[in-house]
């Protein structure tokens, strides 16, 4: 019970818990173009030097599952809702 009211105080607070949430992406990116603080000395490749280079990898990885799952999902798997009462 108590992970419910967890869930539930956050989501009554949605609107801060997203600017909270952006707010501490955006930090971690701006650190992350910080000199020094993040060792890219011994990057694999040279995006890797690049800042925030990770997290725009990361968000358009995440974007294209996201658009490639919807497209199977309306390509085959979605059915009509009277599917069943055939």
């Amino acid at each position: 019970m108590k992970l419910l009211r967890f869930i539930e105080f956050f989501r009554a607070r949605l609107r801060a818990t997203v600017g909270v949430c952006l707010a501490l992406l955006a930090l971690l990116v701006v650190v992350d173009a910080i000199p020094g603080v993040v060792d890219k000395e011994h990057a694999h490749t040279a995006p890797e030097h690049w800042p925030a280079f990770w997290a725009v990898f990361g968000f358009i990885g995440c974007a294209i599952l996201i658009i490639l799952s919807k497209a199977f999902g309306h390509a085959g798997i979605m059915t009509r809702e009277d599917y069943y009462d055939e």
